[in-house]
């Protein structure tokens, strides 16, 4: 238990997706409307299925756990704790699930202590029209995602699509 968390690990290994097996999701994003938002737009794409929604670390917890998605986009701040602080605990939990970051923070600071938490992903909310589904695929095929504004604010001109965890 870490800050509040309780993680149950899952008995025996998740199923790889298939090829053509659309790549499972799951949301956590406390504001409503975001949440929908985040849904309609990954709903547009045929190769992803959200499988669940949360507005707080708890029930990302449990919807984790019990739909053991490919893909967590997780919101890092939360009203019941931080989702950098979950990152952790929720890749040891479920190592098959990889975390795509969905921030307002563009700190190159903050965005590194989430990739060194453990995230294969960044990416602002700004720009999540543009990039939350190719950061999607990315995590999907373990290949880390870096939102192409702060991959320029680090001066890394190809890290949004840099090919493996480095």
């Amino acid at each position: 238990m870490r800050h509040g968390l309780h993680l149950i690990h899952g008995a025996g290994e998740p199923a790889k997706p298939s090829s053509n097996a659309p790549i499972t999701v799951v949301i956590v994003e406390d504001h409503q409307t975001m949440r929908r938002g985040l849904r309609l737009l990954l709903a547009q794409e045929q190769d992803i299925e959200v499988v669940a929604e949360a507005g707080d670390l708890a029930t990302a917890l449990a919807d984790v756990h019990r739909h053991r998605p490919r893909v967590l986009v997780l919101d890092l701040l939360l009203p019941d704790g931080s989702g950098l602080e979950a990152i952790a605990p929720l890749r040891n939990g479920q190592p098959d699930t990889q975390i795509v970051c969905l921030t307002m923070q563009d700190s190159p600071a903050f965005a590194k202590r989430a990739l060194d938490a453990g995230a294969i992903g960044f990416v602002l909310k700004d720009t999540a029209e543009l990039e939350l589904g190719d950061a999607v695929r990315h995590a999907a095929r373990d290949q880390r995602y870096m939102s192409s504004r702060m991959a320029s604010i680090l001066g890394a001109s190809s890290a949004h699509r840099d090919r493996g965890r480095s």
